[in-house]
């Protein structure tokens, strides 16, 4: 399975790099982080808009879409895992998590996801939302493969 993160936004070094790049680099799946940034000063929906372009065009073709979203599903850890699980049983190959910028993502991108994934009632930085999702998928491998770092 390989996993795509697109974000909006670009790491400038500091903890936050170093707390994604601890978690991702203990995946033994495939991860990539793809970067997007719109140089434009746009605002509001034509910004939210271009963003999705540059999200979607950072993407696999035909991966499974997860958009983070404030109002997506919340899961539990080992929820999250079973998901992932079912992901993998039915054979997906690609897997796109998207995560907005600061304004959060355009109706269109929503309609297209194929899951809508919520880290909690809490607003977080998106920049911080990297490392937090992927240490969840860090987390959901260990519980697929019954290693002891989830402990539940």
């Amino acid at each position: 399975m390989r996993l795509t993160i697109a974000s909006v936004g670009k790491f400038r070094g500091g903890p936050l790099q170093d707390l994604y790049a601890e978690y991702s680099g203990r995946l033994p799946w495939q991860i990539t982080l793809k970067e997007v940034e719109e140089k434009k000063p746009l605002k509001g929906d034509q910004l939210k808009s271009k963003e999705a372009e540059l999200l979607l065009k950072a993407i696999p073709k035909g991966a499974t879409l997860i958009a983070l979203h404030e109002y997506g599903k919340e899961h539990g850890s080992v929820e999250f895992s079973q998901l992932l699980g079912r992901l993998i049983d039915d054979g997906v190959q690609d897997i796109a998590f998207l995560i907005g910028g600061a304004d959060g993502h355009c109706p269109s991108l929503l309609q297209q996801a194929d899951h809508k994934l919520s880290l909690g009632k809490m607003t977080w930085p998106h920049l911080m939302v990297r490392g937090l999702l992927a240490e969840q998928l860090y987390r959901a491998h260990s519980i697929l493969t019954n290693h002891p770092y989830h402990r539940a």
